[in-house]
């Protein structure tokens, strides 16, 4: 698991040199934040990583903080039992749907305008998962136990916050925060959007881009098999059937 760099005293004091510093030469800056890493590697060995995102801000106000991942097309499905067997009988394809979702505030979001909430996405509840419905009378009941369990599924594999995270202040300017990527992430662009709000209502913003790959010989395995997957079919029959030799030639050896 990555850590956060042991700098980060040192960057910090960088980042609230700046704050200082800025607004003398580009007039009143409210919010200055960084990631303690901007490209998270997955290796053959990777089991998850941790990021430090930090900052400051100037005056009083609240710091909500929300990641998403790249989004995409999903699909849930019911299960129901027929003969004695459980079977798939119903599913429903979301779009727009991040593949990790995370929030973070320094206060309760419930402090926060209904309507920002809904615009940017600030907890589960406001996700702006669209169904494509092939029956336009699909009950309003259906579409919500399907995005439920959608939403369900996703934090029991961990690329969803079941609750929102918290950010420490400090000194009531420096805030820092950490977020935590489980080792099935997505690989992609990642949008990491802090926001400072006062009375309920964003006075700035400001979004970070996280890039999450694959490198070493898992990078070139994945590109391989997405790209000549038939010639990787093949190689994988053909290691499947080395290995089952080998494994009988010893065997009958012992």
């Amino acid at each position: 698991m990555r850590r956060a760099p042991a700098s980060f005293l040192i960057t910090a004091g960088l980042v609230l040199a700046a704050f200082v510093v800025a607004p003398a030469v580009r007039g009143q800056q409210d919010l200055v934040a960084d990631l303690s890493d901007h490209e998270i590697a997955i290796t053959t060995g990777f089991t998850g990583a941790e990021l430090l995102l930090f900052g400051a801000i100037e005056g009083e106000g609240q710091i909500v903080v929300v990641v998403t991942g790249p989004r995409q097309a999903m699909t849930v499905r019911r299960k129901d039992r027929l003969a004695g067997i459980w079977m798939n009988t119903e599913s429903m394809t979301f779009q727009n749907v991040p593949s990790f979702y995370a929030v973070a505030a320094t206060g309760m979001l419930d402090e926060v305008d209904p309507d920002v909430r809904v615009r940017q996405e600030m907890g589960l509840d406001h996700l702006n998962l669209r169904p494509m419905l092939r029956d336009r009378d699909t009950p309003v009941a259906t579409i919500r136990a399907f995005r439920e369990g959608l939403v369900r599924n996703q934090v029991r594999h961990g690329l969803y916050s079941a609750s929102a995270g918290r950010i420490l202040v400090l000194s009531d300017r420096l805030f820092r925060t950490r977020v935590s990527f489980p080792a099935n992430v997505v690989t992609g662009i990642y949008t990491v959007s802090v926001y400072y709000i006062r009375n309920g209502s964003p006075v700035h913003a400001q979004t970070t881009p996280l890039r999450v790959s694959k490198i070493g010989i898992g990078a070139y395995v994945f590109r391989f098999a997405h790209t000549n997957s038939a010639a990787y079919g093949v190689f994988a029959i053909l290691v499947a059937v080395l290995a089952g030799w080998l494994a009988a030639v010893i065997f009958r050896k012992v």
